[in-house]
């Protein structure tokens, strides 16, 4: 490879062109251009350039007893789409999927407002292109009249939709994120199907985490009415405030969702975490939908 290899390191990797069901022993090199996994029996080598979507820690289901710590690489070639497994140690997969999705974002320029909402309040920010940079657990947006950065563990919603922007619809990003103790909405169109499937994949690699303990959490008719009562006063409120009915259920109540880290004690009263925030976000979408 003419490049210089961002990645190199011994893991096991499935490819189509393996002819076997089973994941076999290789070694998985990647450089801004390509990524080429080599086994005893050839080599697959993947444009980076033909890659349309990545998925981290999701298996197809034949091989989900084979891998642990992976990375699919979806790909065209010869007018198929086929995919590429690969699975190593923690520290070299962390790595290898660090550089990966900065290959894949590199020179990506989207238009972003923001921030488009602060809590339910529609802003009046414009549209601005801005470059997208990548760092560990965050992503960035540069060179822009207002540069911002958001922490992949303050993404609490997602959705992919289209904006039109000079009369062409486009795909679009539209995510809820909390810096601070309020709810902000950002907007980033994108060119292409293909950056919308790898930014949105970025954007989510924490929240899909955090997204299995609420979906595991079955919250009571009153957990969920004194969650809703937080968020609505700006996601922190007195327990004077959150009362259903009688105060000493109410804080037997609220020291339960403290036990479920779902409210922590802030400044004014009870505070929502990310993951309360998360859950009372997917009841107002059930709710509303």
């Amino acid at each position: 490879m003419e490049e210089s290899v961002v990645a190199d390191f011994v893991g096991r990797v499935h490819t189509t062109a393996l002819g076997s069901d089973d994941p076999v022993s290789g070694r998985v090199l990647l450089s801004q251009r390509r990524l080429v996994l080599v086994t005893d029996g050839g080599k697959t080598t993947v444009p980076l350039s033909a890659v349309f979507d990545i998925v981290v820690g999701t298996v197809p289901g034949e091989l989900q007893s084979f891998f642990s710590d992976s990375v699919t690489v979806a790909y065209e070639s010869d007018g198929s789409r086929r995919t590429a497994l690969v699975e190593g140690e923690s520290d070299d997969m962390e790595r290898f999927t660090r550089v990966l999705f900065k290959a894949l974002l590199r020179n990506v320029t989207v238009t972003v407002r923001h921030p488009a909402k602060v809590g339910g309040r529609v802003t009046d920010a414009s549209d601005h292109t801005a470059s997208v940079s990548l760092s560990t657990g965050a992503i960035g947006f540069a060179d822009c009249p207002e540069p911002f950065r958001v922490e992949l563990s303050s993404v609490i919603d997602y959705e992919r939709t289209t904006r039109t922007l000079a009369g062409e619809k486009r795909p679009a990003l539209v995510f809820r994120h909390v810096p601070d103790a309020q709810t902000v909405t950002s907007i980033a169109t994108v060119p292409n199907e293909r950056t919308l499937n790898v930014l949105g994949r970025y954007l989510k690699l924490e929240y899909d985490e955090v997204m299995e303990d609420v979906e595991a959490f079955d919250p009571t008719e009153e957990q969920l009415e004194i969650l809703v009562s937080i968020y609505s006063a700006g996601g922190e409120a007195s327990i004077a405030d959150v009362v259903t009915g009688d105060v000493t259920q109410t804080s037997m109540v609220l020291d339960t969702l403290r036990e479920e880290e779902l409210v922590v004690d802030g400044e004014s009263g009870a505070a929502l975490t990310r993951k309360g925030k998360m859950i009372v976000t997917s009841y107002l979408e059930s709710v509303n939908a």
